[in-house]
């Protein structure tokens, strides 16, 4: 997948670019609702032996529009969603810049410079897609301020259990630790990149070692607790335990929770490694114990009960 990074105004050539199907959106998370709209240009493409594009946008619009919001937590953040975008199989990805200056494009404009200007000739988005100044441009707009230019394919909204499948919805169940939920309308489970850092080592002394993990800024973390994960390292899977916290058993002012990683039957050094941590279940609240031997017996607990998640998930 080739990713192009556009501000505005872009200075790409048209005649320098192919002709493309696009899906356009945010898609924060791409779940399940997402990819039905990015399939569905996928699909287009190869009937009209054309390339398959996402156009999509960095950071999200609050951060430009509202003064108040100076970072947004991403259920992808920019690195997980090429990712998940290219295992879709999208071809080329155009991420623009949300700036001031593009906030202020009246539709019309939007839809030259970065539709028309990218050699898109069929467009697809989901049924609430909106573009320009407030976002005065829709879906009921697109095909007259398309004049012609390409076609457009509105994409009515994905729902489970009755509800439409968004990224609103899933942080929601992120927030409560309905982890199950969340990751069947992800379409696949929640996962969570980070480096390993030194930490306390009193997992170490408890016979449980954990990885220490820093965590992308702009990811979005789960509630709270004790989870069941898959790790990912070097190409390898793993089964284990995650602690997601301010360890009120030890610690008593930390600003931000500490994502911290124990993985079954796995004893070597890790610091300095990159960590992908697949969150599965939440397993229990986060507590606070008398000492080290009342918290140690409840992760030998913690343990067998994800030890079992694993051996029967459903």
């Amino acid at each position: 997948m080739r990713t192009i990074e556009l501000t505005y105004p872009h200075t790409l050539i048209l005649e320098e670019l192919p002709e493309t199907v696009a899906a356009i959106g945010f898609f924060d998370g791409i779940h399940k609702g997402h990819q039905h709209v990015i399939k569905t240009a996928i699909k287009e493409a190869k009937q009209r032996k054309m390339e398959s594009a996402v156009i999509t946008f960095y950071p999200h619009p609050s951060v430009v529009l509202r003064k108040d919001k100076q970072q947004v937590k991403y259920i992808t953040p920019l690195r997980e969603k090429q990712e998940v975008l290219q295992r879709l199989g999208v071809e080329r990805l155009y991420i623009i810049t949300f700036n001031s200056e593009l906030a202020a494009l009246e539709p019309q404009g939007f839809i030259d410079h970065f539709i028309k200007g990218l050699h898109i000739k069929h467009l697809v988005a989901g049924f609430d897609f909106s573009y320009g100044h407030k976002g005065s441009g829709n879906v009921d707009t697109i095909t007259e301020h398309a004049d012609g230019a390409f076609i457009f394919t509105k994409v009515d909204k994905v729902e489970c259990d009755g509800e439409k499948i968004s990224s609103t919805r899933i942080r929601k169940l992120l927030a409560s630790g309905e982890i199950g939920k969340a990751n069947a309308l992800l379409g696949r489970p929640l996962l969570v990149d980070g480096f390993v850092v030194k930490g306390a080592q009193r997992g170490k002394q408890m016979g449980y070692p954990t990885a220490n993990m820093q965590t992308n800024q702009d990811a979005l973390l789960p509630k709270p607790g004790i989870y069941a994960v898959k790790i990912f390292y070097k190409q390898e899977k793993y089964e284990g335990m995650a602690s997601l916290g301010f360890n009120p058993t030890f610690e008593a002012n930390l600003a931000e929770p500490i994502l911290e990683v124990h993985i079954f039957d796995y004893n070597h050094e890790l610091y300095g490694e990159e960590l992908l941590v697949e969150f599965h279940s939440f397993i229990r609240e986060e507590l606070k114990f008398p000492g080290m031997q009342q918290l140690k017996e409840q992760i030998a607990n913690d343990e067998k009960q994800i030890r079992r998640f694993f051996s029967n998930p459903s």
